[in-house]
């Protein structure tokens, strides 16, 4: 009875994102208390479990996700992601395109949210096309292969790092894990399925061809801007490697432990970027501080989704849920990884959302990561990759993507749509694989 009444209350959410197109924010809330009560929590107890997963839950992620929409806000607005784009290109040159593109996707997409990646780097992409003479999506696939996998496998990503939380997963190990995991994925995802999309003839709409293009003199250099973008990488996996190497409790290890965390790994980087991309080139401390404060008003939706994620999850765990799923969960056979991938991708399929899916899954499987049974780090890219998969119509990433190459239905399910499940399932294969060896 336990499971019937989380299908069903998981149903309910389906059909009010879904069908009713109401915000998820308040859908995750309904869904929380109705899962509540009907499991037989007093209302008092509904209440204070809904307002302790949502506290949880945001507690840290606010100040990772608010530097994290900050750097990349700087990354956009000084010219760094064009520079690093551009510079890429201009080295890699045309017989290289795809790889060069790929590699700025990755870079600019790691301090970068998905939808203002894909909006700063994409008008780029057609002038590339044009310039070279080479097909759109030959072009454009590897560099939003790179932007989706770390939209949904890296920190300081909102799902993966969400999720870190909530499975108390080393951040800075799950960037590492997750950088070896997204490699092949974006290489077959990317270079290598594009290559097979000759029959597709993507033709950007008239207002994408012309985009506002900074300066060589208005943009700093490449190697400022590709420092700046990927310092919170540099910061956290510099910490995680080193500390392997250092002696329990020594100071040494105790300095480099602090400057590793997230919170003030992203804290340091925004500092330096104020400076290396503002300051420096003779911005106004108020024009840095308009970037800053415009940056937060994407993340807003971003955080109260995740929160009423939260909120679900602990109603699943205070009302005994989760102790019923995961002793179902423990006599099967199917590699706990495997499930998780399979439940993201389910809600996924039904949903739409990336975020919605992977932190959903991850309040249903978080029992099997509690008792020790599954690697905490692992269970995030296996969720990540799961819930990248099958985009279709209800995703919002589907309609972008076919409305700026100027696609059809069926051809961005042909191209789109094949591509984010080749990450997904490349993605689990990884996973699976670096199980053996850690």
């Amino acid at each position: 009875m336990p499971l019937l009444i989380v299908i069903l209350g998981i149903l309910v959410l389906f059909l009010l994102i879904v069908k009713f197109k109401l915000n998820a924010f308040i859908a995750f809330i309904i869904v929380s208390l109705i899962i509540g009560i009907t499991e037989g929590m007093h209302l008092e107890a509904v209440v204070d479990s809904i307002q302790n997963g949502i506290g949880n839950t945001l507690g840290f992620l606010v100040m990772i996700l608010g530097f994290g929409a900050m750097l990349g806000k700087l990354v956009a607005d000084s010219g760094a992601a064009q520079q690093i784009t551009t510079k890429l290109i201009a080295k890699f040159g045309k017989k290289n395109i795809q790889w060069a593109v790929m590699l700025t996707g990755f870079i600019v997409g790691i301090p970068m949210f998905y939808s203002v990646g894909f909006v700063i780097l994409i008008p780029l992409v057609f002038t590339i096309a044009a310039a070279t003479g080479l097909p759109l999506l030959y072009v454009g696939l590897p560099m939003l292969a790179s932007l989706s996998v770390t939209h949904g496998y890296l920190p300081p990503h909102p799902a993966p790092t969400a999720i870190a939380i909530m499975f108390n997963a080393d951040i800075g190990k799950t960037l590492v894990y997750g950088i070896i995991v997204a490699i092949p994925a974006i290489i077959v995802a990317g270079p290598l399925f594009s290559r097979t999309l000759k029959n597709i003839n993507a033709t950007p709409l008239k207002e994408f061809v012309n985009p506002t293009i900074f300066k060589e003199e208005e943009m700093p250099s490449l190697g400022i801007s590709i420092f700046s973008a990927l310092l919170p990488v540099i910061l956290i996996g510099l910490s995680t490697v080193v500390n392997h190497f250092l002696v329990d409790g020594s100071t040494i290890k105790q300095i480099v432990g602090f400057i590793g965390n997230p919170v003030i790994a992203m804290l340091i980087s925004v500092l330096v970027a104020i400076f290396t991309l503002g300051l420096a080139r003779g911005k106004k401390i108020s024009e840095v501080n308009h970037s800053i404060s415009s940056s937060i008003a994407g993340i807003t939706m971003v955080l109260l989704i995740i929160a009423g994620a939260g909120a679900l999850k602990q109603v699943l765990v205070d009302s005994g849920v989760s102790d019923y799923i995961a002793a179902l969960i423990e006599g099967s056979s199917i590699d706990p990884l495997v499930m998780a991938w399979l439940i993201a991708t389910i809600i996924r399929v039904c949903v739409g959302s990336a975020t919605v899916a992977g932190l959903t899954a991850a309040g249903i499987v978080m029992p099997l990561v509690s008792s020790g049974t599954v690697n905490a780090e692992l269970m995030v890219l296996a969720i990540g990759s799961g819930s990248l998969m099958l985009s279709h119509v209800n995703d919002g990433g589907f309609w972008l993507f076919k409305e700026y190459f100027n696609l059809s239905v069926k051809d961005t399910l042909k191209s789109w749509t094949i591509m984010e499940t080749t990450v997904g399932v490349i993605g689990l294969i990884g996973v699976l694989v670096l199980e053996q060896f850690v």
